[in-house]
């Protein structure tokens, strides 16, 4: 592979914008093709960004033999179907979280993925955001020593139109794919896998969780509290206690750009630290370097890290009553 990666951009919503604006400051990253259902909102994007193609469908990018690497970035629900296609198209894949709706799906394009020998990568920006690498270095130098439990939250309120994507049980709706991943994922980070789990939640008349409240108990006794919910603000915080101290990742605190550490009852240190762009910079720049190196997956974010997390979520939804199969990953 050249040392310039020629990306496509697959749905093009927010979060699609975000991303093209960081690939413009990857020295070696293009944005070579973008794709709508709509030729014109795909032109318009095209322009903006400076994409040197653009098309009117989906399949048209996926077939593109200059792509070298597709970031999917259209609702849940679709991500198992147009992952699949880019990977039997012969390309490389950073797609949106949740990778898949659940386990099953995320399996079958792992297996795709490994069986082509192409890169496969949840796009979980936490992971490769600043912040968080140093909150791993901090707990690893145990500078708050063993860590006992922790907490998250994310919350907001959200659009309650029954066909908005939030409370949309066809499109993959919900606080616990949309934004209970991030709490969940963090305490995998810190925790691990636990080997207990209880969770609550409120079901909205859409038949998705408005509100998920989760217990996660681990083999020495640690605990995670967490909780996800489109209710209603929330400190959008995270603290991790050890018995030395605590570090409290500041809000967002999926993409934070300040820690504080306590020690002995005080406040011991604030860290600030900043993130290239929109955050996503960090991400693509991972892609990037596994890309080069032909690498088919990251070390970061390695596809046991990825089942790991869908497996748990898939064990939370039993518990509150979801479930999101879909008849193209039976």
């Amino acid at each position: 592979m050249s040392k310039t990666i020629n990306w496509g951009i697959l749905g093009l919503g927010n979060i699609a914008n975000n991303f093209a604006h960081d690939l413009i400051l990857m020295p070696n990253g293009k944005l070579h093709g973008v794709a709508s259902r709509s030729l014109d909102k795909a032109k318009q994007f095209s322009q903006k960004y400076s994409a040197t193609r653009y098309y009117g469908s989906y399949e048209e990018l996926a077939k593109d033999p200059e792509i070298d690497v597709v970031y999917i970035a259209t609702p849940h629900v679709f991500h198992f179907e147009n992952t699949m296609m880019c990977l039997q198209e012969g390309k490389s894949v950073l797609c949106e979280k949740p990778l898949g709706v659940n386990t099953n799906e995320v399996k079958i394009m792992i297996e795709e993925a490994s069986s082509r020998n192409l890169f496969l990568m949840e796009a979980l920006w936490t992971r490769f955001i600043p912040s968080t690498e140093k909150l791993l270095g901090l707990i690893k130098s145990k500078i708050i020593g063993d860590v006992k439990f922790m907490r998250a939250d994310f919350g907001f309120k959200g659009d309650t139109n029954p066909n908005g994507r939030l409370f949309n049980r066809s499109l993959g709706g919900g606080s616990l794919l949309d934004i209970g991943i991030y709490p969940i994922y963090l305490s995998l980070l810190t925790l691990g896998i636990p080997n207990d789990i209880k969770a609550m939640a409120r079901i909205s008349n859409t038949q998705v969780d408005s509100y998920c409240a989760m217990l996660f108990d681990y083999n020495n006794s640690e605990k995670a509290v967490l909780e996800s919910t489109f209710e209603a603000e929330t400190p959008t915080e995270a603290i991790i206690y050890g018995d030395k101290g605590a570090i409290k990742m500041h809000s967002p605190f999926h993409h934070s750009k300040r820690l504080s550490i306590w020690q002995n009852k005080e406040l011991n240190k604030i860290i600030d630290i900043a993130y290239k762009g929109n955050g996503l910079y960090h991400e693509i720049e991972e892609v990037t370097h596994c890309l080069l190196k032909g690498k088919t997956e990251s070390s970061k974010m390695t596809h046991k890290d990825i089942l790991d997390l869908i497996t748990l979520m898939d064990k939370i939804n039993q518990q509150i009553g979801l479930s999101f199969d879909t008849l193209k990953s039976k």
